[in-house]
Parts: structure tokens; sequence; C-alpha cells
């Protein structure tokens, strides 16, 4: 049986949107073979929840898990849920919930992936101006169904939706809860991937950064 692997992640570069369009990604060479330095050096100035990225509970709670407290293990999903949904509203809520209720074997799900289509316009100042939020309720949902699931997905640019950022805070909080955390993979490249594709397994692998409240990461599928 034929295999591929794709990345679901972007890579960072000073086009990068960000959140609320600050703390914008710079790249500065430090050296330059071509000014007839004896090699490239770059240094890069970022936030951590710039790009693809997961929002660790340290990112809302003071006692939360950073990852000094994951093994290589959590990052790694055999049992992946991909959903496509089609929004009119800014917050995501009912509508996703009813797709989640049509999932078989709820209990081995341990990660859902939500495509919402505005990775289309990731090049355009509406996709960090008025992104996709997803409603705190589906956080409870998830943890009362999906028992097992350990990384919510999605190509928006945040969980918080730009012009609602205190419902967003509220979302935050009940998905990266300490005492049964459901971490948060923000602004995926799901451009190229689609519901009809067999999603056999997920690779999330973090930059490791101590004790840090977001880790910009790299996202490998391995679909059918």
């Amino acid at each position: 049986m034929k295999t591929n692997y794709i990345y679901l992640s972007y890579c960072l570069n000073e086009a990068t949107p960000t959140y609320g369009n600050s703390d914008k990604v710079n790249l500065t060479k430090k050296s330059s073979i071509e000014h007839n330095d004896i090699a490239n050096h770059t240094i890069i100035t970022t936030s951590v929840h710039n790009g693809t990225h997961i929002d660790m509970p340290l990112h809302f709670f003071s006692d939360g898990q950073s990852i000094n407290d994951f093994c290589c293990s959590d990052f790694i999903f055999n049992h992946v849920l991909f959903v496509e949904i089609n929004s009119s509203d800014t917050i995501i809520n009912q509508n996703l919930i009813q797709e989640l209720s049509k999932a078989e074997d709820k209990m081995g799900i341990e990660t859902i992936i939500v495509k919402t289509g505005i990775g289309s316009k990731r090049n355009d100042e509406v996709y960090w101006k008025e992104n996709f939020g997803f409603h705190p309720d589906i956080a409870d949902y998830i943890r009362e169904f999906f028992p097992n699931v350990r990384l919510f997905g999605f190509d928006s640019i945040s969980v918080s939706s730009f012009t609602n950022r205190e419902l967003g805070r509220i979302a935050h909080r009940k998905f990266l809860d300490p005492k049964k955390p459901i971490l948060l993979l923000e602004d995926m490249n799901l451009n190229e991937i689609y519901k009809e594709d067999n999603v056999k397994k997920l690779i999330v692998a973090p930059l490791r950064i101590e004790n840090s409240d977001g880790l910009p990461c790299t996202v490998i599928a391995e679909v059918l």
C-alpha cells in the first residue's frame, strides 16, 4: 500500500501573518558570503506564537505545562479525525459539534483537525483580522465524547477570533486547562489536504524551547 507524507505546517518568513498584525517575524543577515563574509548567518526574531505553532497550557496558566512536561510519544497521533466545515459565523460552535457527532470510534480518536478553508486567504488582511474562532463549548464537548483527544488543530490563525478576543481567552483556558489539557495547534497549512484523504498518522515536531508558552513546529501527515 502506497503512503505519502505531506507537510501541514508553514515555513516561517517575514510575510508570515501574525495575530493582530503585531510581533512580526524578522530575519536579519548577520553575515553574508555575498558580502565577503566566511559564511551566511541569520538572526531570527519572532514570537513563539507565529506561524504554525502549539499553544502550551503555560500560555494561560502560570502553573501550566510546557514542553518539559511532555515526551516524544505525546506528539505522535495514530488516530486522526479530519473535519471540513463551511461556516458563515465567525465563532464556530454547533456546526462543528454536529460534524463531530457523526464520528465513529470517538474513544479511539487522539487528535481532531479542522479545515475551515480560511487558509486560502492567508495572504490577505482578513486572515488575521476576521479569523474564525472556536467556542469554548467545543472543548467541553471534546472532553466528554472524545476523552483521548490530546490535540486540537485548525487552519485559522488562533482559536481566538480577533473580533471577539474576550471569548477567545475563555476558549484558550478551556482547551489548555492543565488538569486535562488539549493542546492547540494553530495556523496549520491544510490547503492541500481534503476530507477524502485518509490521514493515517500525524507527527508534530515542536521546537524544544524550555519553559515556553508556545512552540513553532513542523507538522507531517502520513496519508494513504
